[in-house]
């Protein structure tokens, strides 16, 4: 049992929680919670690198039925006091966990994810998001992503690390299951997809057709700027046109996690039909 906060995996589990220069280096992260540790057990168990359970957690655990579970990973048992010292969260469920990052490619974003409950294949469903900032709204919007059959989102660089301990909390699981992929330039990729005869609209305050007016081809990309400034002048002109989310009283704009949401379950549902 590792009982001690200098131990060399310990040292190590703290560099992955806070920089994601080791994260990238390495490409590993850390899940952190047992529904985030058995989301990967399900999914992406091949990915696991290692597992850390604090005394009391491993404990109970042992008792239940998802226990057989660790059969064939790799873990290591670490005092109650160590492993809340590694934690990122502000009542620890003892359980942490490396994991590979999973990797995707631009011909995954334009060609679309297969999946059985999707009767056509051939649609493309993005978002895009140039220079997203905050953690929170980007769990929740790859979460939201998930639900609403999106097939990629694609961000600019400059936008958080998908792998940022707190975005992986939001996004419930669903980092294992919806493909994502940094541009390495964001403008040069609108290019790219509209050659690939993908259209684009823009997350507008100054569109000038409201979001349910437009009916969004098979193949759409959806795009939401950053939380304060919103989309930058150039992405909006390679878009196919400004769309605008219709607000009555004072206020001015939406989380971006709100709008994305209300974004791609409209054409979620137009895609239904």
């Amino acid at each position: 049992m590792i009982s001690s906060s200098t131990n060399a995996q310990i040292k190590y589990l703290v560099k992955l929680q806070e920089k994601g220069s080791v994260r990238r280096e390495d490409k590993v992260f850390v899940c952190e919670g047992k529904k985030m540790f058995l989301e990967v057990l399900n999914y992406a168990r091949k990915s696991i690198i290692k597992a850390y359970f604090s005394e009391s957690f491993f404990k109970s655990w042992q008792k239940e039925a998802e226990s057989k579970e660790l059969l064939d990973i790799s873990y290591e048992i670490v005092s109650d006091s160590v492993l809340k010292e590694v934690s990122k969260t502000v009542t620890p469920q003892g359980v942490l966990a490396i994991v590979r990052q999973p990797e995707y490619t631009l011909d995954d974003m334009i060609e679309g994810t297969p999946k059985k409950d999707v009767k056509s294949e051939k649609k493309v469903r993005l978002l895009l998001l140039e220079n997203l900032r905050d953690p929170g709204n980007l769990g929740t919007i790859l979460r939201t992503a998930e639900g609403a059959g999106i097939t990629g989102v694609i961000l600019s660089r400059e936008s958080v690390d998908v792998f940022n301990p707190k975005v992986i909390r939001s996004t419930m699981g669903a980092i294992y299951r919806v493909p994502f992929f940094y541009a390495p330039d964001f403008y040069d990729l609108l290019c790219t997809l509209k050659e690939q005869e993908i259209k684009i609209f823009a997350a507008h305050l100054a569109g000038s057709v409201e979001y349910d007016a437009i009916k969004y081809p098979d193949r759409t990309a959806i795009m939401i700027g950053n939380e304060a400034n919103g989309l930058t002048s150039k992405a909006c002109e390679l878009a196919a046109g400004k769309i605008r989310i219709p607000m009555e009283g004072s206020v001015e704009s939406l989380n971006a996690a709100v709008a994305a949401a209300l974004l791609m379950y409209e054409v979620y549902r137009q895609g239904k039909r």
